[in-house]
């Protein structure tokens, strides 16, 4: 039986803190370093990219940091596993082979790819394994997809490390295969070790957000004791695919049972976690606060994946114009409705020329305000046309020629509005796991293919119910309190789709809680929702409940008209809400 393998993270989105990975090599013992550069919306950034520098598709940052770390890692066995090879993963394991070159270094650089499905949609659709819709299962069809990339599991990783390779970089894989990779090459697990793997996909998804598992993004930031320079996580995984999280001694934020169950309920669904190795079951994992800054994840329980791999895919959705117009004052209302006569009036087209139209209205002023800023409320417009020139330079003019024409204090927030932006949408699909292999390739040396289909995959799986909730009522005295003085939340994108996790750090709040925020509270709650479909489920054993509600995002981040395109602060929003919750627990 091998001793645990320490996993560390460095990065949790293409952009995150260039010297982490060093802090992470020098700041403590790791066995392995890595990271996730790999969001839906940086698939699309690195496809633009691609388009005007070919093969150019990988997260650059990713090479300044091996210039950075690689010595250090070789002269200490360090592993690199990463996931910044996006488009390009062979580009990229050149570009870090040519950095070692230049530092007088050899490290065994291997990379893994055969997730880019784009050149193979006319072959897949022609044997019957087209891609088909996420949710509803139908053929998805587009002339205008940029990309196309299959979820890829551990096993790739595993074949390139058991070849030797000290640095491997993939293309896209799950998120949390970076450090299932590792740790089941490290203990030698077989490919039906579900438990095992579900407890190494539960540690990756605990870490794979950098510092959003120690402190970062905490609803309990005012206990956290120094959020100026949060550490990055590691996860230090057992033979029996139990975890310990923790982070280097002396290093900013905290590592503690909420944290970890914060990132838990990130851009999750229900309590079963499917990815190409095994569904992970989020409603067997338990909890232990075994010290200062060390939490212990086991019992996490799991099953046979399914027998498709999800894939994400882009396309340009077309080209966009945001108008956003201050609205100063008294009369906010009327003065809204003229401003929006008076733009159509002056537009060359009418609200019914273009695909999408969408008018908000954000009463961000305050009655009596002390200051400018609070006297102002703001009007968004956002076109969308396929055809650029109905979005292009004409439209933006007119919200400015009627700027002295209108209402008293007219003007405009960000940037004078000018020529069209190009937008794009995310669909994310399925394909069957037999038609998708992993080819594993060492620089200057052989290729290996390993099965992308699991043993057992698709085999009787389990289904999540949804709970709506009881929303029962509150016996004896109520308080009228925020409801984040009781509960945190934490929220986050799902393509079109948002999902809140909120949860209980206390085992009567959770009965309350449980009992109140059903799924029509919610919606009471939160009025920009009523609308919409909203899932629930129950997480009893984290204290916490999840909710995912569908289309909030429309088409995903860069095609979404909120303000908050990603959802990151729409748990934060409920938190802000004053419930009547009872007088025993706010008071305590």
């Amino acid at each position: 039986m091998a001793d645990p393998i320490r996993i560390a993270n460095c990065s949790g989105f293409y952009g995150d803190r260039l010297s982490a990975a060093r802090e992470m090599v020098e700041g403590g013992p790791i066995d392995v370093l890595t990271g996730d550069w790999l969001a839906e919306l940086t698939m699309l950034i690195l496809a633009r990219t691609r388009l005007k520098h070919p093969g150019g598709g990988y997260a650059r940052s990713f090479v300044t940091q091996m210039e950075q770390v690689m010595g250090s890692c070789l002269d200490r066995g360090i592993k690199v596993v990463s996931n910044a090879g996006g488009l390009d993963p062979d580009h990229c394991a050149s570009a870090v082979a040519e950095v070692a070159d230049r530092l007088g270094l050899a490290p065994r650089i291997a990379y893994v790819n055969g997730d880019d499905l784009l050149g193979r949609l006319d072959e897949l659709g022609a044997s019957g394994y087209g891609l088909v819709d996420f949710e509803s299962g139908e053929p998805l069809t587009s002339s205008a997809l940029l990309t196309a990339n299959a979820y890829l599991g551990a096993f790739g990783i595993v074949e390139a490390l058991d070849l030797g390779a000290d640095i491997v970089i993939t293309g896209r894989v799950t998120d949390a295969a970076v450090v299932c990779g590792p740790a089941a090459w490290h203990h030698r697990w077989a490919r039906d070790d579900y438990d095992a793997l579900a407890g190494a996909v539960v540690a990756g998804h605990v870490i794979e957000c950098g510092a959003q598992a120690t402190g970062g993004n905490y609803s309990f930031f005012t206990e956290v004791a120094d959020l100026t320079h949060v550490g990055f996580p590691w996860a230090e995984v057992a033979s029996d695919g139990s975890c310990v999280i923790g982070k280097h001694d002396g290093t900013g934020g905290e590592v503690s049972i909420g944290t970890v169950t914060s990132q838990l309920l990130y851009e999750i669904a229900g309590p079963r976690y499917l990815g190409p190795d095994v569904t992970a079951r989020f409603d067997t994992i338990a909890l232990d606060q075994l010290g200062p800054d060390r939490v212990r994840i086991s019992g996490v329980r799991g099953e046979a994946p399914p027998a498709t791999l999800k894939v994400a895919t882009n396309e340009l959705g077309g080209f966009r114009q945001d108008l956003h117009i201050a609205l100063t004052g008294l009369d906010v209302e009327r003065k809204a409705a003229v401003v929006e006569a008076a733009f159509w009036d002056a537009c060359p087209y009418g609200p019914e020329d273009f695909e999408r139209v969408t008018t908000r209205l954000s009463r961000t002023d305050k009655v009596d305000p002390a200051t400018n800023d609070e006297a102002v409320a703001l009007w968004h417009l956002t076109l969308r046309d396929r055809d650029e020139r109905k979005v292009g330079r004409a439209v933006a003019n007119a919200g400015v020629e009627i700027a002295l024409a209108t209402i008293p204090g007219y003007f405009g927030i960000g940037n004078a509005p000018g020529a069209a932006t190009p937008f794009g949408v995310y669909r994310p699909a399925l394909v069957a796991a037999s038609v998708v292999a992993q080819y594993v390739t060492v620089l200057g040396g052989e290729t290996r293919v390993v099965d992308s289909l699991a043993p057992g995959a698709g085999t009787a799986p389990g289904v999540d119910q949804v709970d709506h909730g009881r929303s029962e009522p509150v016996a004896g005295p109520t308080t009228r309190v925020a409801l984040g003085r009781l509960v945190g939340a934490r929220s986050g994108d799902k393509g079109g789709h948002a999902n809140l996790g909120v949860f209980a750090r206390d085992e009567r709040i959770w009965a309350w809680l449980d009992g109140f925020l059903s799924t029509e509270r919610l919606a009471e709650l939160l009025p920009e929702i009523a609308t919409l479909r909203v899932d629930r489920y129950r997480l009893g054993n984290l204290s916490a409940l999840n909710f995912v509600i569908h289309d909030l995002l429309e088409e995903g981040v860069a095609a979404s008209s909120r303000l908050d395109k990603q959802a990151k602060g729409l748990g934060e929003w409920l938190r802000s809400r004053l419930v009547d919750a009872p007088s025993e627990l706010v008071d305590s």
